[in-house]
């Protein structure tokens, strides 16, 4: 934050950890699986792939798929108007192909039979997914009805898991990756779905008990809740499989004799409920922990479980606990950040005649989350000091760097009754000695009262992006006089320029940080044009509607917190009108 990052490094900090992301997640993947972008460059690749096609992640890596492995049975090149996975790749939806043909770095072909899906990559852009699996020869046609079908189960059994580890890597929220983990299994594997997860107290929670009715999910809620602690010996199954023991192959009858702990009669509830015959339990954990437990359940199907059914479970759970963990980290190091700089961030003064209003919204990912902030506060000779900064860095460190900042800067306004530009210069020379702020930018401005009532504001700006001032009839100006260069340059041998201006009676200046105008894909420019044109047609509203207004209109991309300081001035007294 702070300094202004360009569209294209924000880009590439996406893709570069997207990547990275993703080819974790795809080495969990027991296949060859590769990621493309949109335009069919391969961007991320699992170590299996490799070894099946001979080459390195480094050779793989940036090379259009079609061009380098898609081949026709003989190893001859194929046009793209008669590839299947290339057409496949264009339509954008999920796809498969019992035989087609790998180049091999050796110069021979690999049959393999393959699986597309679409997948998000990150920074607004969509890649695609693409596992496959050798064949031990091309499949001939006429081959034998049961050999084709066992084949197709495999397939399918392998695009689930690829589904899994797409859709589920894809979020960093606990619940909706609850929900997707719900949908992916139901009603392919059973027609009831029930998970319980292990809380960070150390509780069980039945989080969902879910239900495949004829297409439809249906949430039961009644069965869902609070559970009995986790017996440390109990024998059964879903308490071995809280405790990360094994997969169980269960039933009712499993739970009808004399229960040993509550759990085992929560369990026969359940049983009793559902009308479950068959069910299969896998634990849900992660590198370090048991999440919970997954257990799927059949009813109104037709078969049983089987031992070879909880192979595949047991990959979906692993799977889900990988994503799970992910997802909760994430939101407890969101959840510190925000705490820690909503604590830092002062309330408002209350200024005689003046109307002013905060806004903070933090950043979705954690990591973005901790640099921006505001400030007002009464000086010692009765005006009013306003300030909006961005110390440059993310998450904790920039939080506490943002503190040291603003308190320096109090002091410096109260004890030394100076022109902005000379505050902020004194505060520029002690920030690489005193504070752990690399750099940082800022607009420290003083408001005061004139004689005949108005109200006057003087300000020096630090590499920030400029005020808005927006009068009652919906005039705009970027106020962009008094504009130098950003804190922590160690540069200091050029004053600061200070810039004054009358302020309009009834009108509203806005001060904010650059995560409220700046977007992938979009200028800077545009991005204040468009703040320009909200602002405007939002001029008559009160000042706590048009703020809240604002920022839904202007729909912060959400890549930065923002922080937004508004001021509305009085109108003119009424003696005063004609």
């Amino acid at each position: 934050m702070g300094q202004p990052e360009s569209t294209e490094t924000r880009h590439e900090r996406f893709r570069t950890a997207s990547s990275s992301r993703l080819t974790r997640a795809l080495e969990a993947i027991g296949a060859g699986a590769y990621a493309v972008d949109e335009q069919g460059r391969i961007i991320a690749v699992n170590t299996r792939s490799g070894r099946l096609l001979g080459r390195s992640a480094r050779e793989l890596i940036g090379q259009d798929a079609h061009d380098l492995l898609h081949r026709g049975s003989q190893g001859q090149r194929l046009p793209a108007a008669q590839c299947s996975m290339r057409q496949a790749f264009h339509s954008g939806h999920p796809a498969h192909g019992l035989v087609d043909y790998f180049a091999h770095a050796d110069g021979s072909v690999l049959p393999i039979s393959w699986m597309i899906t679409p997948y998000d990559i990150g920074a607004d852009a969509r890649g695609t997914l693409v596992v496959f699996h050798p064949l031990e020869q091309p499949q001939r046609t006429g081959a034998h009805p049961d050999e084709a079908a066992e084949t197709l189960t495999d397939l399918e059994r392998l695009a689930l898991l690829a589904e899994t580890t797409t859709r589920l890597t894809s979020t960093l929220d606990v619940d909706e990756a609850l929900r997707r983990l719900v949908d992916l299994v139901l009603p392919r594997l059973a027609d009831w779905a029930v998970i319980d997860l292990i809380t960070e107290r150390d509780e069980v929670w039945r989080t969902a008990v879910v239900q495949s009715d004829g297409g439809t999910l249906v949430d039961h809620v009644d069965l869902q809740g609070p559970m009995p602690p986790v017996p440390e010996t109990s024998p059964m199954p879903l308490s071995r499989a809280l405790r990360g023991v094994a997969s169980t192959l269960t039933g009712p009858e499993t739970y009808r004799g004399d229960p040993d702990s509550g759990i085992a009669v929560e369990q026969r509830r359940l049983f009793d409920a559902t009308g479950i015959r068959s069910a299969a339990i896998a634990p849900i954990r992660s590198t370090r922990d048991v999440l919970g437990a997954l257990t799927l359940g059949r009813a109104g199907q037709p078969d049983d479980f089987t031992v070879a059914d909880l192979t595949l479970l047991e990959d979906i759970a692993r799977r889900a606990g990988l994503a799970l963990d992910n997802a909760r980290l994430y939101q407890r190091q969101r959840a510190v950040a925000e705490t820690m700089q909503n604590h830092l961030l002062p309330q408002m003064p209350r200024v005689p005649g003046l109307q002013m209003t905060v806004r903070y919204l933090p950043a979705p990912d954690a990591s973005q989350v901790g640099g921006d902030w505001y400030d007002a506060f009464a000086l010692s000779d009765g005006a009013t000091a306003l300030a909006i900064g961005d110390v440059v860095g993310h998450d904790l460190e920039a939080a506490a760097g943002m503190a040291q900042l603003r308190n320096m800067l109090r002091a410096y306004a109260w004890s030394q009754q100076k022109p902005p530009s000379r505050i902020v210069d004194r505060l520029d020379e002690a920030i690489m000695p005193i504070t752990d702020v690399a750099m940082a930018t800022l607009i420290f401005a003083r408001l005061t009262r004139t004689g005949d009532g108005r109200w006057e504001l003087s300000w020096t700006n630090a590499g920030h992006p400029p005020p808005l001032l927006i009068t009652h009839d919906g005039l705009t100006e970027y106020l962009t006089d008094g504009h130098g260069i950003l804190l922590g340059t160690g540069t200091g041998a050029n004053r600061r320029p200070d810039a004054t201006i009358t302020l309009p009676p009834d009108s509203t200046l806005l001060l904010y940080t650059d995560g409220l105008i700046e977007a992938p894909g979009r200028t800077l420019d545009e991005g204040l044009n468009e703040l320009r044109q909200h602002a405007a047609a939002l001029a008559h509203r009160p000042l706590t509607s048009f703020t809240d207004q604002l920022l839904q209109r202007v729909r912060p991309p959400g890549l930065d917190d923002v922080a937004l300081l508004a001021l509305r001035t009085p109108p003119v007294p009424r003696a005063n009108n004609p």
